[in-house]
Order: structure tokens, then C-alpha cells, then sequence
């Protein structure tokens, strides 16, 4: 099985590493990439009872900007989702910032993706709240996603967002069909919450600055930024509604294990530039290719690594962890409906492996036998 990115950075990370050197969390990150599935993280040795064939497995890294370790741990996290969605319509929101703020956000990455999600929460439940809209307390989830499909730094959020939620009385409000809230009330407000925290956070000196985002520091050049931002559109989009429980749990795979790109994407790998497809949303999808030098591709790459314990799926309203269980009971007892319960819980690993994707680890490729024991562990190399 080939694992493409791996190969990438096997052969030409010390070569970008050199040219853009990199801190201790990043290194790490890389270095487990490099690692996966191979004997540096040890793993162990299987044989036969029947025939006497030997079989060896290694570790995977676990990390979670790895392209080869995220199909498992989405499914267990998307089926643990299934006790907790709600048989009514969902929306897709998300909410994007200027490019110009890019430089400044690439510099502060755990204080300004933190605003993001502060701020695009804030203006949901804000207007959840308002009597000309809902007048109750929704339920969504919010994902941050810091790339566009050619691997440039281009943050956002992703909010999947209940179409209705809990008055204050208990009733469960749902929003009209094909309407959460009006787009240019959404982008005002972002606008103003994001832009007021960060105005606040640069009086009290608790913004860097660096590269292209130097300039900045000068109180005339930060200005200029603040009104250049104030003229702009911030241009959120809501996407169409999901239609019961089962689509959105769908829906929900395909941006909350995520990574800036997968290995499906590449096309080819060669000294003179690394070939990878993408989708030109400005044409409904249609593909096209990029070429990027092996160097410029690490670098890109790394550009998305989240901060060091940095939270990326945050919860929010009926869905936030502290009233989760019992408003959640309330919605369902009064809206009923056909909720599949997790198939996966209290499954072993290997259970679930076959389950998902037809893989006996017990089997042996070579008799077909299910009787692959495991005789001997194999340690890391440190």
C-alpha cells in the first residue's frame, strides 16, 4: 500500500526543513508522518496456526494532520454522533474572513482561530436569540479548516447548525424551510464581533508580529487594515438544508477529520514538482491540476498544522457538552423519530476494522484461516 505524502516528506523534508525551519511541535508532527506504519513505531508479528505464515503489522502514528490515520477515527466519531442529532433540518454555515487578515491571523494562530470560532458562535446564537428570527437556543458544531484546495493558508469556519431549537418554554421552534437568517445580517454582524475583539486585543499588546504581518505593528499601519476591513464584505455562506438525521450524519465525514490534503489528491511525485488535482468551486467543481516544487508543497502542508492542543470541533447551545444530554431528550421526545443507535461502542478495534471496511485481521492471507495469533511485539526505535 502506498502512502504518498509519507513518500513526500521522506524524500524532501530535511531539504525544506532547511529553507524554512520549523519549531519542535511542527518537527514532530512531521516526523510522525514519516514514521507511520513503519518499524520506527514498532508493532508485532502474527503467525498461522494452520500453515505457519508470518505476518507483520505496524503501528500507525495516531496524529491527527497524519493522511493515514484518519478513516477509522472519523467513523468512531461520526457513529458516536448518531445518539446525538435530532430527526429535523440542519445547515451548512461558514464563515470566512478577508485575505488581507491572513497575515495576521499566520501570526497568531491560536488566539485568532480562537476568535474565529468566538465570534461566528457569538453571531449564530446572537441571532438563534432574536425575536424577529428564532427566539431560542439552537445547536450546532463548529469545525475550523485553514486551507483552500491549492494548499494556500486560507482559514474558516465550518458551522453545521440545527434549523430550529429550544424556547424558553421547552417547545422546539423550527426555522423556515430554506432560511436560517439573512446572509447580510450574518456577515454585519461577524464583521463587527471579529473586528471589535481584535481592535481589543491590540490596545492590550497581545498580538504578534511577524513576516508580512510586521508592518502592523505600527499604530498608523494597523489602522489602515481596521478601516480597509470595515469597507469590505465579510461574505458568510449558508449552505442548503439536510433533511433528517441520517444525511447530516453523512454530511458531517466529510469536513471533521479533514486534513489540508489527502493522498488521493496526488497525482505524481517528481524532483521537478509535486502534481496534486483540485476543484474550482467558481466552475461547479470542475477539476484542474496544480504543480507545486517539493519544497514549496512541505511548506504549504505545514502551514496547517493546529497549535499544540488546540481544540478543532467545538460545541455549541443544545449540543455544548454541559446541557447536551438532557436538552437533547427534550428534542427528541418531541420531535419523534427512527434514531439509529452507535453500532461501534464497546466494539474491539478489530471488530470495528471488519465491520467498516471487510478487513479480518485474523485472517491469513496465505491459507485463509481465521486463526492469525500474535507471538512477539516489536519495540519503537527510539
Amino acid at each position: 500500500m502506498s502512502y504518498p505524502i509519507q513518500d513526500i516528506f521522506l524524500k524532501y523534508y530535511d531539504t525544506a526543513i532547511a529553507q524554512y525551519p520549523v519549531d519542535g511541535f511542527i518537527h514532530k508532527t512531521a516526523s510522525d508522518i514519516m514514521k507511520c506504519k513503519t518499524p520506527a513505531l514498532g508493532g508485532n508479528v502474527s503467525i498461522c496456526q494452520d500453515c505457519g505464515h508470518l505476518e507483520v503489522h505496524y503501528n500507525s502514528c495516531r496524529n491527527r494532520h497524519c493522511p493515514c490515520c484518519q478513516g477509522l477515527v472519523k467513523e468512531k466519531w461520526i457513529d458516536k454522533r448518531k445518539s446525538e442529532v435530532i430527526d429535523a433540518p440542519y445547515f451548512h454555515v461558514v464563515f470566512t474572513v478577508p485575505e488581507e487578515l491572513n497575515p495576521l491571523i499566520y501570526a497568531n494562530k491560536k488566539l485568532l482561530y480562537s476568535l474565529l470560532y468566538k465570534a461566528s458562535a457569538d453571531t449564530l446564537m446572537e441571532l438563534a436569540q432574536d425575536k424577529k428570527y428564532l427566539n431560542a437556543s439552537i445547536g450546532f458544531m463548529s469545525i475550523l479548516h485553514t486551507w483552500g484546495q491549492r494548499l494556500n493558508f486560507h482559514p474558516h469556519i465550518h458551522c453545521v447548525v440545527l434549523g430550529g431549537g429550544l424556547t424558553k418554554d421547552l417547545k422546539f421552534k423550527t426555522a423556515k424551510d430554506n432560511f436560517l437568517f439573512p446572509i447580510y445580517v450574518v456577515s454585519k454582524l461577524f464583521r463587527g464581533k471579529f473586528m471589535n475583539a481584535l481592535k481589543k486585543l491590540y490596545k492590550a499588546d497581545k498580538l504578534v508580529f511577524s513576516g508580512t504581518s510586521l508592518k502592523f505593528r505600527c499604530s498608523n499601519e494597523f489602522q489602515r487594515l481596521v478601516d480597509l476591513l470595515y469597507k469590505k464584505e465579510w461574505v458568510p455562506h449558508i449552505k442548503e438544508t439536510f433533511k433528517g438525521a441520517k444525511n447530516v450524519i453523512e454530511y458531517l465525514g466529510r469536513y471533521t477529520h479533514r486534513i489540508a490534503i489527502s493522498n488521493s489528491r496526488i497525482v505524481s511525485i517528481r524532483d521537478t514538482g509535486i502534481t496534486f488535482s483540485v476543484k474550482d468551486y467558481k466552475k461547479q467543481g470542475a477539476k484542474s491540476y496544480v504543480t507545486l516544487a517539493p519544497v514549496e508543497f512541505i511548506r504549504r502542508f505545514l502551514m496547517h498544522i493546529l497549535p499544540k492542543g488546540f481544540v478543532k470541533i467545538r460545541y455549541y447551545g443544545i449540543f455544548s457538552n454541559r446541557t447536551k444530554k438532557v436538552k437533547l431528550a427534550i428534542c427528541r421526545n418531541i420531535i419523534k423519530g427512527n434514531y439509529s443507535k452507535p453500532l461501534l461502542e464497546g466494539l474491539t478495534a478489530a471488530q470495528i476494522i471488519f465491520l467498516l471496511f471487510g478487513v479480518d485481521v485474523y485472517k491469513c492471507p496465505k491459507c485463509s484461516s481465521r486463526n492469525l495469533k500474535t507471538i512477539r511485539l516489536i519495540s519503537r526505535l527510539e
